[in-house]
């Protein structure tokens, strides 16, 4: 499985419209050779470089398999929504308080539908996708 962007290669520069200093909206998003048997996607966006511990800027699961991409500032139908570290329920941008901070988007594949409501922590996420990842992949960003 691959995800990828058409504003940024892996492991380059973060999109500044995507960020505090652009339209803080999120970047298009390209996902291929999802496992077949994959009943549903889900998505998170971590900046491991955060002071205060691993910031969570984006998560969303229950994502159609058959998603091939996400535009520029939009998200896929049906997708529910979990909390950033600061309390939201959306996209928000990476605006690293000083240095170079690494925003890395995950992709997982996963053999069920999530039963978590709108709101849920990324602990609740993760204790629901344990045992049900199929297949994950990576894309990593950079902005400072």
């Amino acid at each position: 499985m691959e995800i990828a962007s058409p504003l940024f290669a892996n492991n380059d520069g973060y999109p500044e419209v995507c960020t505090c200093d652009g339209k803080d909206i999120n970047p298009p998003l390209d996902f291929s050779r999802v496992p077949a048997k994959a009943e549903s996607l889900a998505l998170v966006l971590r900046d491991p470089d955060a002071p205060a511990g691993v910031f969570i800027h984006w998560i969303m699961w229950n994502i159609d398999p058959k998603t091939e991409r996400i535009k520029l500032g939009q998200t896929p139908e049906g997708a529910v929504f979990g909390k950033t570290t600061d309390g939201k329920n959306e996209y928000v941008g990476p605006c690293p308080p000083h240095g170079t901070h690494r925003y890395i988007f995950t992709l997982y594949a996963l053999d069920a539908k999530l039963y978590l409501n709108e709101g849920a922590t990324i602990e609740q996420f993760n204790a629901a996708i344990a045992g049900h990842i199929l297949a994950a992949a990576q894309l990593m960003g950079k902005f400072r």
